[in-house]
């Protein structure tokens, strides 16, 4: 049986082992890493940024060659009518223009690339005209204008950018901090905006031949925006099949230059606006409705391509059609809003309005109902003239109350049933339902007339509960008999 020493020093054993293991493959590891790193080491020694040829190569492939000679073979020869009835796919002319709006892409990566090759190069001699100009096309051909010139009101920038760029650009270079270039790096400058220039010509010559056939590609699309603005579009997205799987808001902003205003008013300037603001449709709306019409144009150019990426209607009245939806739209939106209608006065109800009931209600008619007395008061009878306040028919009068041979000097107002009720419930309460008396009730009663009179102690108590007085009078009108209580 092995001791605990023992099985310490076998694991320490494997130990080593594993860690000679372990040595060997980072050794491994460590040469292959070396080798990748002087792989690596040698490539970028290979690229020279200084270099034009080494930065873009896309002129010098043999696809590019290959897609312009056959564009400009297509431009002379013009539209093939015998490949009309071929299914889209098999056609050879769909085929170079899927192959145009790939290289179109292409070519808009490498005027990118050049562009900024340009700006490191130009950067020492006018630092500030890359934040001035943006679009790389413009500001190859600045700097191409301006060289090595310190002076720009020798320069004549006029058609090349907006006047108010050109007082922009020419204040900034009076005041920049640059120096003028070597002759070596401003030859390369003016080399690499060259290239620039040739590279938006070949694809302005791409463009051009994907617009002569827009209406066989993309009959419906063309109806719509023009063919000059479909093949924009169709060149930017990548072809027909990748502008329809495209969303609408992304359709409208296909295009869309960064706009530099130099610190001048934003009213009439177009954001979010790309090539669609080139289509005639736009163009002829009025500026409050343009951004509603971009938006509407972008949704329709949208489902218009989809329906000729799978070639659902080659005739085009479908573009036609939604052409037409458009226009009749942006005539809606002008249209002034309805004039005011009089408002005509309600039918008249003659039926009587409900009245709400309840207690609620009850309580208040009988609080403010018309008592005996006035009734009495607003009565008159005939013949017999009535008493008034001031005698002789002045004051208030009084109508039939109190007249001689009613019988009554005062009507007395009849008591409530809320009265009643609460005359109820004060005699249970003082009395309780027992019929018992007080001690000190006596059976004498002192009277101005008998003097000494015996009465009924309970007929006593049930006039102080219900709180009346009685007064009787004879037909004659002469006093008979009072009691107080």
């Amino acid at each position: 049986m092995a001791t605990l020493a023992d099985s310490f020093l076998a694991d320490l054993d494997e130990l080593s082992d594993n860690d000679a293991d372990i040595i060997e493959e980072d050794d491994v590891d460590a040469g292959n890493m070396e080798e990748d790193i002087d792989g690596d080491m040698a490539d970028i020694e290979t690229l020279n940024y200084d270099d034009l040829d080494s930065v873009s190569k896309l002129q010098k492939t043999q696809r590019y060659n290959d897609i312009m000679q056959k564009v400009e073979d297509a431009l002379e020869k013009g539209s093939d009518i015998s490949n009309q009835g071929l299914v889209l796919e098999d056609d050879p002319e769909y085929q170079l223009i899927v192959d145009c709006n790939a290289l179109s892409v292409d070519i808009e990566n490498e005027i990118i690339i050049i562009h900024n090759f340009i700006r490191d190069k130009y950067r020492l001699k006018f630092p500030e005209l890359e934040s001035l100009v943006h679009h790389p096309i413009d500001y190859a051909r600045v700097v191409k204008k301006i060289g090595n010139e310190m002076d720009l009101t020798l320069v004549d920038l006029e058609g090349l950018l907006p006047s108010a760029i050109i007082m922009v650009v020419s204040v900034t270079a009076s005041t920049t901090s640059g120096k003028p270039l070597p002759d070596e790096v401003l030859q390369k400058t003016i080399d690499a905006c060259d290239r620039a220039l040739a590279l938006d010509a070949a694809k302005k010559k791409v463009l051009d031949f994907v617009e002569s056939r827009m209406g066989y590609i993309a009959p419906n699309l063309s109806a719509i925006v023009g063919s000059a603005v479909a093949a924009k579009l169709m060149g930017t997205a990548g072809g027909l099949s990748a502008l329809a799987k495209m969303p609408a808001c992304n359709v409208q902003l296909l295009g869309a230059k960064k706009k530099n205003l130099a610190g001048f008013s934003t009213a009439t300037s177009q954001f979010r606006v790309g090539y669609i603001e080139q289509t005639e449709v736009f163009q002829t709306t009025p500026p409050a409705l343009r951004m509603r019409a971009c938006r509407l144009l972008a949704a329709k150019s949208t489902l218009a391509a989809r329906v000729d990426s799978t070639r659902g209607d080659p005739s085009g009245n479908t573009g036609r059609s939604l052409r037409e939806e458009i226009r009749k739209k942006i005539e809606k939106w002008q249209e002034p809003p309805p004039a005011k209608q009089p408002k005509p006065l309600p039918v008249p109800d003659s039926e009587p309005k409900k009245k709400r009931g309840g207690r609620r209600l009850r309580k208040m008619k009988e609080r403010y109902a018309l008592t005996d007395m006035r009734k009495l008061a607003n009565r008159m009878q005939f013949g017999v003239p009535e008493e008034s306040s001031l005698g002789d028919g002045l004051g208030e009068g009084y109508g039939m109350l109190g007249q001689a041979g009613s019988g009554k000097l005062r009507v007395s107002v009849a008591q409530s049933k809320l009265a009643a009720k609460v005359a109820k419930k004060f005699k249970e309460k003082t009395y309780g339902s027992s019929g018992a008396t007080s001690g000190l009730t006596s059976s004498l009663a002192f009277t101005p007339v008998q003097g000494i009179e015996l009465t009924n102690p309970q007929a006593h108590a049930h006039q102080l509960g219900s709180g009346t007085q009685s007064t009787y009078f004879s037909e004659t009108g002469t006093f008979s008999k009072i009691k107080r209580t």
